[in-house]
Formats: C-alpha cells, structure tokens, sequence
C-alpha cells in the first residue's frame, strides 16, 4: 500500500506551518505501507495540480491531506469538504475568491472516504486528542480536501482520501494570546502516524456513534 501524505507551506504571516513540519517526522514506512510526503502551496489554484501529479507520478492507494487549524485544541479529521471557496485572507499567490464554486460541475458536497470514526477512535485509545469537524472552512484545507475527493469520485475511484487539522505547534504559541492551543510538532507527527495506522486497519469506517449536538 501506498500513502500520498500532504501538507501546505506556511500562510497568514506564519514562518512555519506544522502541517508540513509534523508531515516530515512520520516515519517511511508505517505497519507495511509506503509514505509518500509532499509540501503543497497554500494556494487555491495550484495546490490541486501539484496533488493530482503526485498522484499520477506514485499512484497512492489513498492521499490523506494535512492542514493547521489555529486555534483548535484537537487533531480534526473532517467529515466532509463544501464546492465552496471563500477567502478572508490572500491565499500565498494573493487569490482570494469570493462566493465561488471550487468546481462548477461538481457536487454539493463530498464525504471523506477515509475512516474518520476508527481514526478519531484510535488517536483516542493512544491518549491523543481527537475528534470529528464537520466543516473544513472555506479556505485552502477545504479547497483542497474538495478538489481531491473530485478527483477520486471522477478520475481515481481506487483512491481513499481524507484531511485532517492539526493545532498549532508548540513554538507558534509563543506570541499568541494567553489560552491559544497548541500541540508538540512530535505528538502531531505520532497523530499522524497512528491516523494512517486506522486508515489501513480499516477498509470501511467503524460503527461506532459520534457527532455533535450543535
């Protein structure tokens, strides 16, 4: 088996983005599988392109995309990306869409078809925080969690895919607020690494209830 794993470059004045950092720790190979790691730009446009040429150039049996969520206190697995993109801020080529369709023909809607339950699970058994996001933002993550699962319900039907959030890392804390969250670079690389455990562990997700009241 074959892991596409992805994570962007620094945004939004940040000299680091612990998606990318986390991304470099986890090892080669996990339980069998071969990990393939990739910096994408933090780019609406370009990201997709450099992902699909990942794909076609490695032909992963599933890509699992990692982004930072600044301000979240768990790792997120995310449940599902919206065919919308709406940027507060420039993207790093200095786009920023408003209101628009990530893919004019595309679907409402996807669903991650990486086992989101048994990964939230399985963080949690390994006394890692966790939990499920239902909503990816409206910018590059859900942009390119979207674009992905377009690709694999259109082109690549073989491919699972999926994106988790990560927290800040350690160091970035250090000039935010008093409360910010954050996260080792070392426990976010060892989430990582137990989420792409799940991912081969299980071909479908796990039964198990979760989900929010709000």
């Amino acid at each position: 088996m074959k892991i596409l794993i992805t994570g962007f470059d620094p945004f939004g004045g940040e000299s680091v983005n612990p998606a990318f950092e986390a991304v470099k720790l986890v090892p080669e190979e996990v339980k069998g599988a071969q990990v393939i790691k990739l910096e994408i730009p933090t780019v609406f446009t370009r990201s997709t392109k450099v992902v699909e040429d990942a794909i076609l150039l490695h032909q992963p049996d599933v890509v699992l995309n990692i982004g930072q969520a600044g301000g979240r206190s768990h790792i997120t697995v995310e449940k599902v990306a919206i065919n919308l993109a709406e940027a507060r801020i420039p993207d790093n080529d200095g786009e920023q869409p408003l209101d628009a369709k990530l893919v004019e023909e595309g679907e409402t809607a996807y669903f991650a078809t990486i086992p989101v339950k048994a990964i939230v699970a399985h963080l949690k058994d390994n006394k890692i925080p966790a939990s499920i996001s239902y909503t990816a933002g409206t910018y590059v993550c859900n942009s390119i969690m979207y674009n992905v699962l377009h690709l694999t319900k259109t082109k690549y039907p073989n491919i699972r895919a999926g994106f988790i959030h990560v927290p800040f890392a350690t160091e970035q804390a250090v000039d935010k607020p008093v409360g910010t969250p954050f996260m080792s670079l070392a426990e976010i690389a060892k989430a990582l690494e137990l989420s792409i455990e799940a991912i081969i562990a299980n071909e479908v997700d796990a039964k198990v209830q979760m989900g929010t009241i709000m």
